[in-house]
């Protein structure tokens, strides 16, 4: 099977996204970087990673006789909205004020799929897409495939669209010929392609994640701290926290490449923009009934109530506002002793300990409690 690729880059862009790039498969691209990243631990209790990792390196495994990976790409990024939150807000990561581009990205990929089969003449078990679900190294593709290069953020960077890529992948048995990477010589994938000496991402992370250029350590990660990680948040990584509620965007937001980025078409995306104007008094309120109806539909959701209410309690006391105490108080009685063990943190440090003395919600879970607030 062999296919038109520029027809069918046409009309996969006409479905809606703003990169379609054609990548040749080979096994154990990014097996080097990959296995480094996993014996040094960087995954933290991101267990699959390691439980994936060799259908990372190898395709087949996913998709016996996988010849090509397209790399499908949608940018969130909105002129409009590039402006800081406002003073007192909780800070979310931009990706977060859409509805779930899986959610929202996948009935595309599934047109996608019919494409392929028209196109080609392929059957629909030659071929698997995924939206950032799946074991693929999508940047490492994405890479190879000329959609833009891995900066040293580890996040892939395109030269149209800046860091503000959604970026989903198929794997098909079809033959494309493969689009040229950034790179001319060497390794398409090498990281800091086109970064130069700049080191702004690195050097302006809260929590200082980046142990080495492309490198990123998720246990010092606000992302992975404030979504992946459903325990306690390490003490000493809180005050960088600041405002942040839900993901990161400093080492994206800092890179000069941005400069170059222009709003995608978002056919694909549906904006969330209110969720920016959430006030912290609200979150620290949040009910199960009002968590489900607010963030019904948005990716926010996996973090669960408890996830989202331990945030935001990191957030007021790191605020510096005396007006979420009472709040917070009511949370040191939570049900779960990871809000309860925030809730302590975060009302100590707007001074409010006296207030604290002597409940009982603090003798629940001591061993929590004594090592964490």
């Amino acid at each position: 099977m062999a296919g038109d690729k520029e027809h069918l880059r046409r009309r996969l862009r006409d479905l809606g996204f703003d990169e379609v790039r054609f990548a040749a498969i080979e096994p154990g691209v990014g097996r080097e970087g990959l296995g480094a990243w996993l014996k040094a631990g960087h995954q933290a209790d991101m267990d699959w990673m390691e439980r994936t990792a060799e259908k990372r390196l190898n395709p087949d495994r996913v998709l016996e006789g996988a010849r090509t990976a397209i790399v499908l790409g949608v940018s969130y990024f909105d002129p409009a909205r590039d402006a800081p939150a406002e003073a007192g807000l909780p800070v979310w990561a931009r990706y977060a004020l859409h509805a779930d581009y899986h959610d929202t990205m996948k009935p595309a990929l599934v047109s996608a799929g019919r494409v392929i089969e028209e196109e080609c003449g392929a059957s629909a078990s030659d071929y698997r897409y995924y939206v950032d679900t799946g074991p693929v190294l999508e940047r490492a593709w994405a890479a190879r495939s000329g959609a833009g290069f891995v900066g040293k953020n580890a996040m892939l960077i395109s030269r149209r669209e800046g860091n503000w890529l959604f970026l989903s992948c198929i794997l098909t048995r079809v033959a494309f010929e493969p689009d040229p990477p950034l790179a001319s010589r060497g390794v398409p994938e090498r990281v800091g392609l086109l970064c130069g000496k700049c080191t702004r991402c690195m050097d302006a992370c809260p929590t200082g994640a980046f142990p080495q250029p492309g490198v990123l350590d998720s246990r010092r990660c606000i992302s992975y701290q404030t979504i992946e990680n459903r325990g306690i948040i390490p003490q000493e990584l809180r005050d960088a926290i600041g405002m942040r509620i839900y993901g990161c965007d400093t080492c994206l937001e800092v890179c000069p490449w941005n400069r170059f980025a222009k709003g995608g078409r978002r056919m694909l995306l549906a904006a969330r923009g209110e969720i920016a104007a959430l006030p912290l008094a609200e979150l620290l309120r949040l009910t199960p009934e009002s968590f489900a109806r607010v963030f019904k539909g948005t990716a926010i959701k996996r973090v669960k109530l408890a996830g989202l209410l331990r945030n935001a309690c990191v957030a007021a006391g790191n605020s510096g506002d005396a007006a979420h105490v009472d709040a917070l108080v009511v949370l040191a009685t939570h049900a779960s002793p990871v809000v309860r063990a925030h809730a302590v943190w975060a009302a100590k440090k707007l001074g409010a300990a006296a207030r604290l003395a002597g409940m009982r919600s603090t003798e629940t879970d001591p061993n929590v409690l004594a090592e964490y607030i």
